[in-house]
């Protein structure tokens, strides 16, 4: 609104609009600087009344418009504010030292899970079931990258869940809990069958060999170690997420590195007890393992009733399901350069270090992922966006140099690479993993496959959460099992490329074959 009087006004200050024209003093909602009728007098003087009256009048018009405007300008600023919620709070606020200090601890308590779950792989592959049932060993790689696709999507959608107040009542925290436990036993269920299939297949086309007894056990071992280990680490991230909030802890920075730490270690502990345990009852009691398949497949209509409960639940429960089957695939890739690289004597000692790359990439670029999108979150809603033309591929600069708030937690976290990679490296050094002597060049050639690697996934994972959000695809749900599977394929193949070259070049001194 203008505050310049329109010709009404005009003719007013004059003396000579017309009578019957309403002064703004009539107006609803004005109070009457003085009446007319009550201060007219003889000839003249009632003029001057009318005059300094419509002078005062003008005055007013003039002001309240002005306070009008500024009173327009503060509502559409309010209603702005309206439709982008709240302001956020610590995910947005943070300095460099402080995103670094938050997930420095949750990051090395993953790299050291990691660690933990290379030594036991190293350990338990001498076992017979891994020897007698070599499809176990390909199923490894599908089942420990359910971290991604189930326990660090969890991690991530409840952060962001947590951050814009959705489980600041009792009854949202129930209902979330419920809903996203009951979905991810959907998931586990599902993708442990699935793995075990591809587990079964990748085992056939070698030599041609098929034992249903071998198939009906790996079956019952993916499908068992999945459900539990999804039960387990969900419970654990709940706990984890709604401690964090209280102690005034960004649960993006935390949450998806511990569910990582955990994730790699408890499935993999899972995978060989259960399977070491069912293949001892093959030849007394064979039934046990179709009844362990049929159990776990009989509870899926309960878990899908419970997930369709919680509307956030229910829209993954139906569409959810394509990032989750093609990150196994993409990790089954991944799992095949293992098979093919650990089986060579030349390469006997890459085993150890894989669980550590794979899970220190998948580990960072989880977090950047789940903090672009509680960023997004806080802004709108998925297919919403602030910008005046929908994002592109993003540059390099932009995703690492700008000033912007994930520009700063993108090159913390690239530079946490070398530093853990470190740490990790010695403690294996000092637990004799894998028998691989620590030389320069070796590490090297470690080091340039681990910054390569976090460079590439904090690129992609910077475009693919804003692309996904302009086609009105949520990122908590569908960005983190794309980027962890990359992070195993581009892990495996890089290390296993590294430790080519090494062995051309005829680094005797790594001794990666002993």
């Amino acid at each position: 609104m203008s505050s310049k009087p329109e010709p009404k006004d005009v003719h007013q200050l004059n003396g000579t609009g017309p009578p019957e024209v309403p002064c703004p003093a009539d107006l609803p909602g004005r109070e009457p600087l003085a009446s007319t009728t009550e201060f007219l007098g003889p000839d003249g003087a009632g003029v001057e009344v009318v005059v300094i009256e419509s002078r005062a009048n003008a005055k007013g018009v003039r002001e309240e418009d002005a306070l009008l405007e500024n009173g327009s300008q503060s509502n559409e600023s309010d209603d702005v504010s309206t439709d982008r919620g709240p302001e956020p709070a610590s995910p947005l606020k943070e300095t460099s030292f402080s995103i670094g200090l938050q997930v420095l601890f949750p990051f090395l308590l993953a790299g050291f899970g990691t660690v933990a779950a290379g030594m036991v792989l190293d350990i338990v592959q001498h076992w017979e079931v891994f020897k007698d049932v070599t499809e176990v060993f390909i199923l490894v790689p599908a089942l420990l990258g359910l971290k991604g696709n189930l326990e660090m999507t969890l991690a991530s959608r409840l952060s962001t869940a947590a951050n814009i107040g959705h489980m600041d009542t009792p009854k949202e925290l129930w209902k979330m809990i419920t809903g996203n436990m009951a979905l991810i036993q959907v998931q586990a269920t599902v993708v442990g069958f699935l793995a075990s299939i591809a587990a079964v297949i990748f085992g056939w086309i070698p030599d041609g060999h098929f034992s249903i007894s071998h198939a009906v056990l790996l079956c019952a071992s993916s499908v068992s170690t999945a459900f539990i280990a999804s039960l387990v680490l969900g419970m654990i991230m709940i706990g984890v997420i709604i401690g964090s909030r209280k102690i005034g802890i960004n649960p993006d920075n935390v949450a998806t590195p511990i569910a990582a730490s955990l994730g790699d270690l408890i499935t993999l502990a899972l995978l060989s007890g259960i399977s070491w345990g069912l293949y001892l009852e093959l030849e007394g009691r064979p039934y046990i393992n179709p009844l362990v398949c049929a159990f776990f497949v009989a509870l899926l209509p309960v878990w899908v009733v419970l997930a369709k409960r919680s509307p956030a639940t229910r829209e993954v429960l139906y569409s959810g399901w394509e990032p989750v089957i093609i990150a196994m695939a993409i990790s089954s890739v991944g799992g095949l350069i293992l098979d093919k690289t650990v089986s060579d004597p030349n390469f006997a000692g890459m085993a150890v270090f894989t669980p550590v790359i794979n899970g220190v990439g998948g580990n960072l670029v989880a977090v950047q992922a789940s903090r672009i999108s509680t960023y997004l979150h806080m802004n709108g809603m998925p297919g919403e966006s602030s910008e005046p033309a929908p994002r592109r591929c993003p540059s390099p600069c932009t995703t690492f140099f700008s000033p912007e708030v994930n520009s700063r937690s993108a090159r913390v976290l690239f530079l946490l690479v070398v530093p853990g990679h470190l740490v990790f490296l010695y403690t294996i050094s000092c637990m004799q993993g894998g028998h691989t002597t620590l030389t320069l060049i070796f590490i090297i050639f470690y080091m340039t496959a681990a910054l390569l690697q976090v460079l590439i996934l904090l690129y992609i994972a910077d475009w693919m959460v804003h692309w996904m959000w302009g086609r009105g695809l949520d990122p908590d749900n569908f960005s983190i099992p794309y980027l962890t599977a990359l992070g195993d394929l581009l892990g495996t193949g890089l290390l296993a490329l590294s430790f080519h070259v090494l062995w051309l070049i005829g680094d005797r001194d790594t001794d990666v074959g002993d």
